[in-house]
């Protein structure tokens, strides 16, 4: 009986090393047919993975500028609200990439996916050259509307103009991917945020305290970092992408502008930067009142949120799965099996988010120390952690269900959901509960756990009733 048992085990773990290694690597499988949970996992897989490599930039930042002192953190945490835009939009135009690639791979058409990327690379660079060189020029006066003191603009400004005046990597790398995402090549994805990691987590400590060869930059050189490393990830996904591999198929004459697209990626994709510009915005807002208590309550919700990315991010990839089987099924004429996906991987995010929400409120003390050693930022940053981590189970079905609804091409109504619960719930509660009823920073967590738990709820609402199923675009 042992026998048959361990070789059970062995052929178990074989098949899932064989399943992962499948994911892992570039493939011809048609999302729209055979078993969900399959197309859930060869999709999931990689997305997760490339969402946790997208958090190991943030994290590798801190851990490296935290020994630089608490006006760094604070520079690099100001800096990070206000890139947050940048994110809103680069997600939002990748959601509109996304729906329109995923509708037609699976309508089984991949000449009109390869002209939607291409007009993707336009729009990207138009508004590259825009964010930067106003990041660049004026970085100070934007730390400087953050409510930073002049010592931490004199120290962190320098990190502000160069990750805003090369933002272009950013842009490039949430666009190309979320590309290369609704076709269903996802593992291409991830190796170039695994390559862009690599060079990052090398070149930070070179550039930040001057080793070898290398200038000793202090906090600029985390950006100088970041952004090189970026660049080269954005480089391999051209590389690949030209190349005419994968699911697109794409050619130089898939360039070639066309104004019909590039106007119905900007409709679909206005809800999506809409959408997250509301909710970032409102980061940026709860930062400034975090702000009112001082440097160290803004460098431990810094380093609290950074740690909280290796759950929300990867969790994000599970949602980011959940948008191209939607898409890819809508495509194929199969509204049932998209629904049925959406509710799957729900299920399974649940599961992951509540694992790791119990770790952080178990675990928060060794968790924050392992980033700073201050009593006071130890304690604002325990704190955070506890109370957001309650939360985690109603964020998990929340995210999937309004990933899902971006992915059939209905941005408009995560907007209008978005306005409600960040703007006029979380802002104006936050600052109640940490001025008028005393709780300080403490009471701005609490206002994101409900503001976060009432999405969830409104989410449900929507996915029920169906409206996702009949979007044209």
């Amino acid at each position: 009986m042992t026998y048959v048992k361990n070789t059970k085990e062995k052929s178990v773990l074989r098949r899932a090393r064989t399943f992962v290694h499948e994911a892992l690597s570039d493939n011809e499988t048609d999302l729209t047919t055979g078993p969900i949970n399959r197309a859930l996992g060869l999709l999931a897989i990689p997305m997760m993975l490339e969402m946790a490599m997208e958090a190991v930039f943030a994290v590798v930042d801190i851990a490296f500028v935290s020994t630089l002192g608490t006006n760094a953190v604070a520079a690099v945490g100001l800096t990070e609200a206000l890139i947050t835009v940048l994110y809103a939009i680069s997600i939002g135009l990748g959601m509109g990439v996304t729906a329109m690639i995923s509708r037609r791979i699976g309508a089984k058409d991949p000449l009109a996916a390869a002209y939607v990327m291409g007009q993707a690379i336009w729009v990207g660079g138009a508004l590259a050259i825009l964010i930067g060189l106003f990041g660049a020029f004026y970085a100070a006066d934007l730390l400087r509307m953050m409510g930073a003191t002049e010592a931490v603009i004199s120290e962190g400004s320098g990190f502000t103009a160069v990750l805003l005046g090369g933002n272009a990597s950013i842009l490039y790398l949430f666009l190309l991917n979320a590309g290369f995402r609704g076709a269903g090549d996802a593992p291409v994805a991830l190796r170039s945020l695994t390559l862009a990691n690599g060079l990052n987590i090398l070149l930070d400590p070179c550039f930040i305290f001057g080793l070898g060869p290398f200038p000793e930059m202090g906090v600029t050189g985390a950006a100088v970092a970041t952004t090189i490393g970026r660049g080269i990830g954005v480089a391999y996904l051209l590389f690949y992408l030209f190349s005419g591999k994968g699911r697109l198929h794409f050619q130089w004459s898939n360039l070639a502008i066309s104004p019909e697209l590039i106007r119905r990626m900007i409709s679909i994709s206005i809800g999506g930067i809409g959408q997250f510009l509301i909710a970032t915005s409102s980061w940026i807002a709860i930062m400034r009142i975090v702000a009112l208590y001082g440097s160290a309550p803004i460098a431990a919700y810094t380093i609290a949120l950074r740690v909280i990315e290796f759950v929300f991010l990867p969790a994000w990839g599970l949602g980011n799965a959940a948008a191209t089987l939607v898409g890819q099924n809508l495509g194929a004429g199969k509204p049932e099996r998209a629904e049925k996906s959406v509710w799957r991987a729900a299920r399974y995010n649940v599961v992951f988010m509540t694992v790791l929400g119990l770790t952080f409120v178990l675990f928060a003390p060794a968790i924050v120390g392992m980033f700073a050693t201050d009593p006071e930022i130890l304690r604002y940053g325990v704190n955070c952690l506890r109370i957001l981590g309650i939360g985690y189970p109603a964020y998990a079905v929340g995210m999937i269900l309004i990933q899902a609804i971006n992915g059939a091409g209905d941005t408009r109504t995560p907007s209008l959901l978005n306005f409600i619960c960040f703007w006029i719930v979380q802002i104006p509660l936050a600052y109640w509960l940490a001025t008028s009823v005393n709780m300080g920073p403490n009471g701005v967590f609490v206002a994101i756990v409900v503001s976060e738990s009432l999405l969830t709820v409104l989410g449900i609402y929507v996915f029920r009733r169906g409206g996702w199923r009949k979007m044209e675009i």
